[in-house]
């Protein structure tokens, strides 16, 4: 894994106009995806998560949506004022999105052969795209590319259009994949398959990852460095074993909480989301933290370096607090356990990834 970014946003603020008003969506949001790393922004529904994954190639809808601040750098480029013609040759080649919704993102009157192959085609003219639209199925595990590729999205399960979802994006060798909650709809193991294949992939293309989820169950299986985002700011951010260990911010330590199997029971975590647009003054989450002080209504708190490429945007690891003010609650094994089935995805490596003897079944 190299150290320089392959991707940079820095900064970066999205609103929506409404009529309502201004809705701010993200705000001055900031991370990096290194090659060959996965970086995973986390958060509840409705963090901003999935608005900073499709701003960095302007798929966004503008209008509503504007970039107020901010910018997304790429081999050079500022995505936010690159023009449309520069977009088209760095969107879906150079940098690629699975979406969450892989019906959605298929069109149902094509066959997925030529779906794949229409992606090779936008991106050069290569008189074998069908053939190589056949190899990239094969790529992604389905057990009979070639019949598959003749087959139409209503006939294919969740688990193989997600497949094909991901073979349409790694069509032109991007540089950077852009995952959005891409199992948040499949089973447990067609979950834990979908996983492994996107980390044997990355291993075997030196993808730079950015992996979109709620689930820090998927973060502790996949990520090398976590995001905490709410209400479209970072909280926390750091490696994963150091953040899902030892959780710094009070949000982090509550999403930590609120999951199932834990020993202590789940805990839920009280109150709702501000509304963007009416954001509280000083730290967003105050209204819904157990440790808020007045100082926490007064100002936004600044993200402050608390270890090895760790920061944490809350008063209590500034100069006038203490953080042991906070109480001591225990952190995330990452690398699983007996007790907690619901976080060991690695555990299913044994199971020769569930495969029907019956490949026709496979592609259903």
């Amino acid at each position: 894994m190299t150290e320089s970014p392959v991707l940079s946003v820095e900064d970066l603020t999205v609103a929506f106009d409404t009529p309502r008003g201004t809705l701010t969506a993200i705000e001055e949001l900031s991370f990096e995806v290194r090659t060959g790393e996965t970086v995973c922004l986390v958060g509840e529904s409705g963090s901003g998560k999935t608005v900073a994954g499709e701003t960095i190639t302007r798929l966004i809808p503008t209008p509503p949506g504007r970039v107020l601040n901010g910018s997304v750098r790429f081999d050079g480029y500022d995505l936010t004022a690159a023009s449309e013609r520069e977009l088209r040759s760095i969107r879906g080649n150079r940098i690629a999105h699975v979406f969450q919704n892989p019906q959605g993102a298929l069109d149902p009157a094509y066959s997925v052969g030529h779906q794949v192959a229409e992606t090779i085609q936008l991106h050069e003219d290569d008189p074998r795209a069908e053939d190589r639209a056949i190899e990239l199925l094969d790529a992604v595990g389905l057990p009979n590319p070639g019949r598959a590729a003749g087959q139409y999205p209503h006939q294919l399960s969740g688990g193989v259009k997600q497949r094909v979802v991901i073979a349409a994006a790694l069509a032109a060798d991007p540089d950077v994949l852009i995952a959005d909650e891409p199992t948040t709809a499949l089973d447990v193991v067609t979950q834990a398959q979908i996983l492994r294949l996107l980390a044997e992939l990355q291993a075997e293309r030196d993808l730079g990852v950015l992996f979109v989820t709620h689930d820090l169950g998927v973060v502790a299986e996949v990520a090398d460095r976590v995001v905490v985002v709410y209400a479209g700011r970072v909280m926390e951010r750091g490696p994963v074993d150091a953040v899902l260990s030892d959780p710094a911010h009070p949000y982090t330590r509550a999403l930590l909480a609120s999951l199932p199997g834990r020993g202590e029971g789940m805990e839920p975590l009280d109150g709702s989301f501000p509304d963007p647009q009416d954001r509280p003054a000083g730290c967003l989450f105050h209204p819904r933290c157990p440790h808020a002080v007045e100082a926490c209504r007064e100002s936004v708190p600044d993200e402050m370096a608390i270890g090895p490429e760790r920061t944490a945007a809350c008063i209590y690891y500034g100069p006038d607090f203490e953080t042991s003010e906070l109480d001591d609650e225990p952190g995330f094994d990452s690398s699983g356990s007996e007790d907690e089935p619901g976080f060991q995805a690695s555990a299913l490596d044994d199971q020769s990834d569930f495969e029907s003897s019956d490949p026709e079944e496979d592609s259903r």
